[in-house]
């Protein structure tokens, strides 16, 4: 399904807008500072009740407000409808609804709306700390293993009260035995579901990146699954029990994982130049559009932040043609509209908005 209208109230300088007619290709251009980055955070505001700008949400709803939301409908190509509607307000409350039923948890708008965003942030993907790669690789896992999310909440169950009671020094041996066998079950499984689902994204990585820069050398994906390969999640427990008990928590387990690029046996995010590392990161987000279409038959939706001024002309129009090959609805913004228009497809044609000051108009 892809997002066929689009309700942006209070988000940022964005007060009250409606986007209609969406087409597979939405490009938005104007002036910095206009609202177009913005639109597309309120997209991914309707898919994750979160911000992909800030940890906090009061600096996302404007500031003449008390509350922002944002409504969309979704298309099938069959012509069938299913509303989402989030609302968020300055204390953090959150309010989502699908199809009109009111919904607890965002993962339940994540499954309808997936998304991938491609903007300068996500390109120190290489360089981050780990827990930003463990992210995109669950992203990938939650997408295409319907049990993950079950798994995922019982294993930060167990991490949670294991580690509450390693620093409040009341855990006796047996209860800690107890704890160890639930966490290393649930730990174990999450490292079973990441080897598969990189096992699918691995080839559609090493195609993706041989396209968009093929002097580029093979890359080589290394996964650490958070404690030693040759021993069982629960024996690598009790070997670090006494250090867990020093420093009140738990040193080894899938919340240590870690996904690591290798050029040429070294680090990718380390050696390779700024504009490699981009290429490689455009690569494995598309990669994992690939592997859920390919999947689970299911696209998700790109939402794309200045393209142009991240990538050299010839990669950006390399990155644009698979774009547009994927069969994925993408949302794109650029200063200039011939940015973008003279690397995109021109068939179907793209729908453009011009935005500025806040306010969206389309553009012919």
């Amino acid at each position: 399904m892809a997002l066929g209208r689009l309700d942006i109230r209070a988000v940022r300088n964005l007060v009250e807008i409606s986007l209609v007619d969406l087409q597979s290709t939405n490009i938005f251009f104007g002036d910095n500072g206009g609202g177009k980055t913005s639109v597309l955070e309120s997209i991914y505001l309707l898919g994750t009740a979160r911000s992909f700008r800030s940890a906090r949400i009061k600096p996302v709803i404007n500031y003449h407000a008390n509350q922002c939301v944002v409504y969309g409908e979704l298309l099938s190509e069959q012509g069938n409808r299913m509303s989402l509607g989030v609302s968020r307000d300055r204390q953090g409350g959150f309010e989502a609804k699908i199809a009109r039923r009111r919904v607890l948890s965002a993962a339940e708008l994540a499954v309808q709306l997936p998304l991938q965003v491609l903007n300068a942030p996500s390109f120190d993907l290489l360089t981050e700390t780990p827990e930003g790669r463990r992210r995109y690789l669950d992203w990938g896992v939650f997408h295409v293993e319907h049990q993950y999310n079950e798994t995922w909440r019982r294993f930060q169950k167990c991490i949670r009260q294991r580690n509450s009671l390693l620093r409040h020094g009341k855990i006796s041996a047996v209860e800690l035995a107890g704890w160890n066998r639930e966490f290393a079950e649930a730990g174990e499984r999450l490292d079973t579901m990441r080897k598969a689902y990189l096992k699918q994204l691995l080839p559609a990585f090493s195609r993706l990146l041989a396209r968009l820069s093929p002097g580029l050398e093979a890359m080589e994906v290394r996964y650490r699954r958070g404690w030693d390969a040759g021993s069982p999640l629960v024996e690598a427990l009790s070997a670090s029990e006494k250090t867990d008990r020093e420093q009140g928590f738990t040193h080894v387990g899938p919340q240590r994982a870690d996904l690591k690029v290798i050029a040429a046996g070294h680090d990718a995010g380390a050696t390779l130049s700024r504009g490699q590392q981009k290429l490689v990161v455009c690569a494995l987000k598309l990669a994992q559009g690939q592997v859920l279409g390919g999947e689970r038959d299911k696209q998700c939706v790109y939402l794309v932040d200045d393209l142009p001024s991240e990538l050299d002309e010839g990669h950006c129009q390399r990155v644009c043609d698979v774009l547009g090959e994927m069969n994925s609805q993408v949302f794109l913004t650029s200063i200039n509209r011939g940015d973008i228009l003279r690397h995109w497809p021109a068939q179907p044609p793209p729908a453009m908005f011009h935005v500025e000051h806040g306010s969206i108009e389309r553009a012919a």
